[in-house]
């Protein structure tokens, strides 16, 4: 999905997916990092830093997904993923994985589907 890919694109560039701005406790991420908050309705969302090139993954974009759907493209602050935390961690293990075997030329289809809906 373009639209969302190049909106989410274009807030990391701008600085939208970093953390609090004038906020001593929560540095910004490093340059090519972005700061997301992760947490469905009823749990204390929490802050990960990932990797920019997280936005190139399929399973992260079905979160984005997932995001624009609950919150739509003009929601305000840091990207917010609508997803338990422990399940994102799986996603973000999976994401990881390719990542490190992307060298290998390995190409994966994953049928993952814990923080979505059906």
């Amino acid at each position: 999905m373009p639209g969302i890919h190049m909106q989410m694109l274009h807030r990391v560039a701008i600085g939208g997916g970093g953390g609090r701005r004038g906020c001593a406790a929560v540095p910004p991420p490093p340059r090519g990092w972005m700061a997301v908050r992760v947490g469905s309705q009823g749990e204390e969302q929490q802050r990960f830093v990932v990797p920019v090139g997280y936005l190139n993954h399929p399973l992260f974009l079905a979160l984005l997904r997932a995001a624009e759907e609950e919150y739509g493209f003009h929601h305000s602050g840091a990207i917010t993923l609508p997803c338990h935390v422990e399940h994102f961690r799986q996603v973000q293990g999976i994401i990881d994985r390719d990542t490190s075997t992307s060298a290998d030329h390995r190409h994966h289809h994953h049928h993952f589907h814990l923080c979505f809906r059906a």
